[in-house]
């Protein structure tokens, strides 16, 4: 793949992140989700990709753009699978809350699990522990695992989890442990990332969260060199179908990383849409805005992280 790609992609993050982050604290998630997507598709017809959604908005009778199954790109260069996000944390931003992102990632068709929209519980961590997890293990001996592996104390590791009611019993667990928790309000992709950031002060991820939002930080985790597992948590029958029809028949699968997002040019990009523990969001003054965005390619080891000023008066529409 063309190694400018990468920047290519960041081009069309920045676009999602920049027009939503207007709606930030104003109530309307709705509203905010809908202009990351309007942006994201725009961009999308510039950048020399046959590209095929596989997570997208929704099915296509659900979501009127970047739904699974659509095309995009310019008709140009490489077949690809995209994930996308093009607002990860909509309540984030209606709410003025931290860790909000759009995010996408790309490989090789074939290469990224067309995941359903249910649950899964999951796993992450860094590299220096990426050998030593097992979702099939408890979470003691996860963490004991984990805090060796990084040669820490137990009480020295920071694990994130997400704030819900149906982690309660985890949250006890990792208490008892002596574990530090860090309880977010959403946005478990970005604390996925971080686990693979020293600067970020993360160790793991614990808990239950969306299944496609799996694939989206596993494709990261490969470029970082961390690990994520995870186990699909069907709410209901539909669900099970749904998955059934996408291909999978296993449904007590551990998938790990290389499942998630398999191939060898995985490409992801990302840019912060609010504060975050992963990245500034986006910062407005007379006349543009900054935006802050990482992009990795697994072919090459390359981790970028970019600060672009956009000066309104010279940018395409989408930033007006």
């Amino acid at each position: 793949m063309d190694h400018n790609l990468g920047l290519e992609l960041v081009r069309v993050t920045e676009a999602a992140a920049l027009s939503c982050a207007r709606w930030m604290g104003r109530g309307d998630k709705n509203a905010a989700d809908q202009a990351a997507v309007t942006a994201m598709r725009r961009v999308f017809d510039i950048v020399d990709i046959q590209g095929m959604v596989v997570i997208g908005e929704g099915e296509r009778d659900e979501a009127p753009m970047l739904y699974i199954g659509e095309s995009v790109g310019s008709g140009k260069g490489p077949e690809v699978d995209i994930a996308l996000d093009p607002l990860e944390c909509t309540n984030s931003v209606a709410y003025g809350r931290p860790n909000a992102l759009s995010v996408i990632a790309l490989a090789e068709r074939g290469s990224l699990l067309h995941a359903p929209d249910t649950y899964m519980e999951k796993i992450a961590v860094g590299p220096t522990a990426a050998s030593v997890i097992d979702l099939n293990r408890s979470v003691e001996e996860n963490l004991k695992a984990i805090a060796e592996a990084k040669g820490y104390e137990l009480e020295d590791l920071t694990v994130v989890v997400l704030d819900r009611p149906r982690h309660e019993a985890l949250i006890q667990r990792i208490r008892r442990t002596g574990a530090r928790i860090h309880l977010i309000p959403d946005g478990d992709v970005a604390a996925a990332i971080a686990t693979a950031i020293d600067s970020t002060g993360v160790d793991a991820l614990l808990g239950i969260g969306g299944a496609p939002e799996g694939v989206l930080a596993a494709a990261a985790l490969r470029c970082l060199g961390g690990a994520i597992q995870g186990k699909l948590l069907f709410r209901s029958d539909e669900e099970r179908d749904r998955a059934r029809k996408m291909g999978i028949e296993d449904h007590a699968k551990v998938y790990t990383e290389r499942d998630l997002a398999r191939g060898d040019h995985i490409v992801f990009a990302t840019t912060g849409v609010t504060d975050g523990d992963l990245l500034p969001g986006v910062r407005f003054h007379a006349g543009g805005a900054d935006t802050h965005s990482m992009v990795m390619r697994l072919h090459t080891g390359t981790i970028r992280t970019i600060r672009t000023q956009h000066r309104f008066h010279h940018e395409p529409s989408y930033n007006r």
